[in-house]
Protein backbone atom coordinates (compact mmCIF):
# COMPACT_ATOMS: atom_id res chain seq x y z
CA UNK A 1 0.00 0.00 0.00
CA UNK A 2 1.64 3.32 -1.06
CA UNK A 3 2.27 6.05 1.45
CA UNK A 4 -0.23 8.90 1.42
CA UNK A 5 0.68 12.42 2.63
CA UNK A 6 -1.42 13.44 5.60
CA UNK A 7 -3.86 16.21 4.79
CA UNK A 8 -6.54 18.26 6.51
CA UNK A 9 -9.09 16.49 8.69
CA UNK A 10 -12.45 17.93 9.76
CA UNK A 11 -13.14 17.16 13.41
CA UNK A 12 -15.83 19.84 13.84
CA UNK A 13 -18.77 17.36 13.56
CA UNK A 14 -17.35 15.40 16.53
CA UNK A 15 -17.70 18.23 19.04
CA UNK A 16 -21.44 17.92 19.71
CA UNK A 17 -21.47 14.14 20.28
CA UNK A 18 -18.26 14.29 22.31
CA UNK A 19 -19.82 16.99 24.49
CA UNK A 20 -22.88 14.79 24.95
CA UNK A 21 -20.62 12.05 26.30
CA UNK A 22 -19.09 14.53 28.76
CA UNK A 23 -22.41 15.79 30.13
CA UNK A 24 -23.75 12.26 30.56
CA UNK A 25 -20.54 11.36 32.42
CA UNK A 26 -20.63 14.39 34.73
CA UNK A 27 -24.34 14.01 35.52
CA UNK A 28 -23.66 10.46 36.68
CA UNK A 29 -20.85 11.30 39.12
CA UNK A 30 -21.27 11.11 42.88
CA UNK A 31 -19.96 13.74 45.29
CA UNK A 32 -16.82 11.71 46.02
CA UNK A 33 -16.08 11.30 42.30
CA UNK A 34 -15.71 15.05 41.84
CA UNK A 35 -12.87 15.06 44.37
CA UNK A 36 -10.91 12.14 42.93
CA UNK A 37 -7.30 12.85 41.88
CA UNK A 38 -6.51 12.70 38.17
CA UNK A 39 -3.47 12.18 35.99
CA UNK A 40 -3.52 15.95 35.37
CA UNK A 41 -1.04 16.76 38.12
CA UNK A 42 -2.63 18.26 41.21
CA UNK A 43 -6.02 18.70 39.56
CA UNK A 44 -8.99 16.72 40.78
CA UNK A 45 -11.98 15.78 38.64
CA UNK A 46 -13.76 19.05 39.45
CA UNK A 47 -10.68 21.02 38.40
CA UNK A 48 -10.46 19.29 35.01
CA UNK A 49 -14.17 19.93 34.39
CA UNK A 50 -13.72 23.58 35.41
CA UNK A 51 -10.74 23.87 33.04
CA UNK A 52 -12.89 22.64 30.15
CA UNK A 53 -15.44 25.31 31.01
CA UNK A 54 -12.73 27.97 31.08
CA UNK A 55 -11.32 27.09 27.67
CA UNK A 56 -14.78 27.06 26.12
CA UNK A 57 -15.67 30.45 27.58
CA UNK A 58 -12.35 31.92 26.47
CA UNK A 59 -12.62 30.67 22.90
CA UNK A 60 -16.21 31.85 22.51
CA UNK A 61 -15.31 35.26 23.94
CA UNK A 62 -12.13 35.79 21.95
CA UNK A 63 -12.73 34.04 18.64
CA UNK A 64 -16.50 34.25 18.22
CA UNK A 65 -17.13 37.60 19.91
CA UNK A 66 -13.81 39.37 19.34
CA UNK A 67 -13.35 40.09 23.06
CA UNK A 68 -9.60 39.99 23.63
CA UNK A 69 -7.55 41.28 26.53
CA UNK A 70 -3.81 41.77 26.55
CA UNK A 71 -1.84 39.08 28.43
CA UNK A 72 -0.98 39.66 32.08
CA UNK A 73 2.51 38.26 31.47
CA UNK A 74 4.98 39.21 28.75
CA UNK A 75 5.05 36.69 25.88
CA UNK A 76 8.28 36.64 23.89
CA UNK A 77 8.66 32.97 23.02
CA UNK A 78 7.44 29.43 23.58
CA UNK A 79 8.40 29.20 27.26
CA UNK A 80 6.79 32.49 28.20
CA UNK A 81 3.64 31.41 26.32
CA UNK A 82 3.54 28.19 28.35
CA UNK A 83 3.96 30.27 31.54
CA UNK A 84 1.04 32.48 30.51
CA UNK A 85 -1.19 29.49 29.78
CA UNK A 86 -0.26 27.88 33.10
CA UNK A 87 -1.07 31.10 34.92
CA UNK A 88 -4.47 31.49 33.23
CA UNK A 89 -5.34 27.86 33.91
CA UNK A 90 -4.31 28.03 37.56
CA UNK A 91 -6.13 31.27 38.37
CA UNK A 92 -9.37 30.03 36.81
CA UNK A 93 -9.26 26.62 38.51
CA UNK A 94 -8.65 28.30 41.88
CA UNK A 95 -11.63 30.61 41.41
CA UNK A 96 -13.86 27.80 40.12
CA UNK A 97 -13.50 25.90 43.38
CA UNK A 98 -16.25 28.24 44.58
CA UNK A 99 -18.64 26.59 42.10
CA UNK A 100 -20.63 23.46 42.87
CA UNK A 101 -20.37 20.43 40.57
CA UNK A 102 -23.94 21.10 39.47
CA UNK A 103 -23.13 24.68 38.50
CA UNK A 104 -20.03 23.60 36.57
CA UNK A 105 -22.06 21.00 34.68
CA UNK A 106 -24.96 23.39 34.03
CA UNK A 107 -22.54 25.96 32.60
CA UNK A 108 -20.81 23.34 30.45
CA UNK A 109 -24.21 22.29 29.15
CA UNK A 110 -24.60 25.82 27.77
CA UNK A 111 -21.07 26.52 26.52
CA UNK A 112 -20.39 23.17 24.85
CA UNK A 113 -23.18 23.34 22.24
CA UNK A 114 -22.38 27.00 21.57
CA UNK A 115 -18.74 26.22 20.84
CA UNK A 116 -19.64 23.11 18.82
CA UNK A 117 -21.90 25.24 16.62
CA UNK A 118 -19.23 27.90 16.28
CA UNK A 119 -16.46 25.56 15.11
CA UNK A 120 -18.82 24.04 12.55
CA UNK A 121 -19.40 27.53 11.15
CA UNK A 122 -15.71 28.20 10.48
CA UNK A 123 -14.04 27.96 7.10
CA UNK A 124 -11.62 25.04 7.43
CA UNK A 125 -8.87 26.61 5.34
CA UNK A 126 -8.99 30.14 6.68
CA UNK A 127 -6.11 31.27 8.86
CA UNK A 128 -6.55 30.27 12.51
CA UNK A 129 -6.20 33.00 15.14
CA UNK A 130 -3.60 30.94 17.02
CA UNK A 131 -1.02 28.60 15.50
CA UNK A 132 -0.63 25.04 16.76
CA UNK A 133 2.66 25.56 18.58
CA UNK A 134 3.26 21.98 19.66
CA UNK A 135 3.48 21.07 15.97
CA UNK A 136 6.03 23.82 15.37
CA UNK A 137 3.57 25.91 13.35
CA UNK A 138 3.96 29.66 13.14
CA UNK A 139 0.68 29.83 11.20
CA UNK A 140 -2.12 27.25 11.04
CA UNK A 141 -5.39 26.82 9.17
CA UNK A 142 -8.67 26.52 11.05
CA UNK A 143 -8.99 22.77 10.49
CA UNK A 144 -5.79 22.22 12.50
CA UNK A 145 -6.76 24.64 15.27
CA UNK A 146 -10.20 22.99 15.47
CA UNK A 147 -8.48 19.60 15.60
CA UNK A 148 -6.28 20.86 18.42
CA UNK A 149 -9.41 21.90 20.31
CA UNK A 150 -10.90 18.44 19.69
CA UNK A 151 -7.84 16.84 21.26
CA UNK A 152 -8.27 19.13 24.28
CA UNK A 153 -11.91 18.16 24.75
CA UNK A 154 -11.13 14.49 24.27
CA UNK A 155 -8.06 14.08 26.46
CA UNK A 156 -9.44 16.12 29.37
CA UNK A 157 -12.59 14.01 29.31
CA UNK A 158 -10.34 10.96 29.33
CA UNK A 159 -8.59 12.28 32.43
CA UNK A 160 -11.96 12.37 34.18
CA UNK A 161 -12.94 8.94 32.91
CA UNK A 162 -9.62 7.49 34.00
CA UNK A 163 -10.04 8.98 37.50
CA UNK A 164 -13.56 7.67 38.11
CA UNK A 165 -13.18 4.31 36.36
CA UNK A 166 -15.63 5.15 33.56
CA UNK A 167 -15.30 3.51 30.12
CA UNK A 168 -12.61 5.18 28.01
CA UNK A 169 -13.47 6.65 24.62
CA UNK A 170 -11.20 4.36 22.61
CA UNK A 171 -13.65 3.46 19.84
CA UNK A 172 -12.31 4.27 16.38
CA UNK A 173 -14.79 7.12 15.85
CA UNK A 174 -13.05 9.04 18.67
CA UNK A 175 -9.48 7.73 18.73
CA UNK A 176 -8.59 7.73 15.04
CA UNK A 177 -9.28 11.47 14.53
CA UNK A 178 -7.39 12.19 17.74
CA UNK A 179 -4.31 10.34 16.52
CA UNK A 180 -4.59 11.86 13.03
CA UNK A 181 -4.22 15.28 14.66
CA UNK A 182 -1.77 14.26 17.38
CA UNK A 183 0.89 12.63 15.17
CA UNK A 184 1.49 16.00 13.53
CA UNK A 185 3.72 16.71 16.51
CA UNK A 186 6.25 14.19 15.16
CA UNK A 187 7.98 16.27 12.43
CA UNK A 188 8.65 18.98 15.04
CA UNK A 189 9.95 16.38 17.52
CA UNK A 190 12.45 15.12 14.91
CA UNK A 191 13.45 18.55 13.56
CA UNK A 192 17.10 18.21 14.61
CA UNK A 193 17.44 14.49 13.82
CA UNK A 194 18.68 12.58 10.79
CA UNK A 195 17.93 9.06 9.62
CA UNK A 196 14.63 7.31 9.20
CA UNK A 197 12.08 6.57 7.99
CA UNK A 198 10.27 6.16 11.31
CA UNK A 199 6.96 4.28 11.55
CA UNK A 200 4.44 4.73 14.35
CA UNK A 201 1.85 1.94 14.40
CA UNK A 202 -1.22 1.99 16.66
CA UNK A 203 -3.69 -0.90 16.57
CA UNK A 204 -2.98 -1.54 12.90
CA UNK A 205 -3.03 2.09 11.75
CA UNK A 206 0.37 3.46 10.77
CA UNK A 207 2.04 6.80 10.10
CA UNK A 208 5.51 7.24 8.60
CA UNK A 209 7.93 10.08 9.09
CA UNK A 210 10.25 10.55 6.13
CA UNK A 211 13.17 13.00 5.87
CA UNK A 212 13.25 14.87 2.58
CA UNK A 213 16.32 16.03 0.67
CA UNK A 214 15.85 19.56 2.07
CA UNK A 215 16.25 18.01 5.57
CA UNK A 216 12.62 18.63 6.51
CA UNK A 217 10.50 15.77 7.81
CA UNK A 218 7.20 14.87 6.13
CA UNK A 219 4.40 12.78 7.63
CA UNK A 220 2.54 10.10 5.68
CA UNK A 221 -0.25 7.64 6.36
CA UNK A 222 0.90 4.05 6.01
CA UNK A 223 4.01 2.09 6.95
CA UNK A 224 7.22 2.80 5.06
CA UNK A 225 8.66 -0.56 3.90
CA UNK A 226 12.22 0.64 4.47
CA UNK A 227 11.67 1.89 8.03
CA UNK A 228 14.78 2.36 10.14
CA UNK A 229 12.65 2.31 13.27
CA UNK A 230 9.12 1.10 13.99
CA UNK A 231 7.28 1.82 17.23
CA UNK A 232 4.14 -0.25 17.82
CA UNK A 233 1.62 0.16 20.59
CA UNK A 234 -2.10 0.14 21.38
CA UNK A 235 -4.54 3.05 21.42
CA UNK A 236 -4.67 3.42 25.18
CA UNK A 237 -0.89 3.67 25.39
CA UNK A 238 -0.66 6.02 22.40
CA UNK A 239 -2.90 8.72 23.84
CA UNK A 240 -1.33 8.46 27.29
CA UNK A 241 2.12 8.80 25.74
CA UNK A 242 1.22 11.88 23.69
CA UNK A 243 -0.74 13.63 26.45
CA UNK A 244 1.51 13.35 29.51
CA UNK A 245 -0.55 10.53 31.00
CA UNK A 246 2.13 7.85 31.17
CA UNK A 247 5.15 7.95 33.52
CA UNK A 248 8.45 7.42 31.72
CA UNK A 249 9.08 4.19 33.61
CA UNK A 250 5.86 2.72 32.14
CA UNK A 251 6.52 3.64 28.52
CA UNK A 252 8.95 0.95 27.34
CA UNK A 253 6.97 -2.03 28.72
CA UNK A 254 3.96 -0.83 26.70
CA UNK A 255 5.64 -0.34 23.30
CA UNK A 256 7.51 -2.57 20.86
CA UNK A 257 10.50 -1.01 19.09
CA UNK A 258 11.99 -2.60 15.98
CA UNK A 259 15.20 -1.29 14.43
CA UNK A 260 17.24 1.66 15.67
CA UNK A 261 16.07 2.18 19.26
CA UNK A 262 17.86 5.51 19.59
CA UNK A 263 15.81 6.85 16.68
CA UNK A 264 12.63 6.02 18.60
CA UNK A 265 13.48 8.40 21.46
CA UNK A 266 12.07 11.63 19.90
CA UNK A 267 8.79 9.81 19.20
CA UNK A 268 8.55 8.57 22.77
CA UNK A 269 9.19 12.12 23.97
CA UNK A 270 6.79 13.84 21.54
CA UNK A 271 3.81 15.63 23.04
CA UNK A 272 0.65 16.87 21.33
CA UNK A 273 -0.02 19.41 24.05
CA UNK A 274 1.84 22.47 25.30
CA UNK A 275 1.47 22.03 29.06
Amino acid sequence: MPLEPVGPIDTAPLFAPLHGELIALLRGLGDDDWLRPTIAGAWRVRDVAAHLLDTQLRRLSAQRDGHRLGPDLKVDGYHSLVALINDMNATWVAAARRFSPRVITDLLEMTGPALAAFVESLSLHARAPIAVSWAGDEESENWFDIGREYTEWWHHQMQIRDAVGAPLLLARQWLHPLLEISVRALPHAYASKTGGPIVFEVDGDAWSLVRRRDSKWELFRGAAPDAATTVRTDGDTAWRLLYNALPRAEVLPRVTITGDRALAEPLLGARSVMV
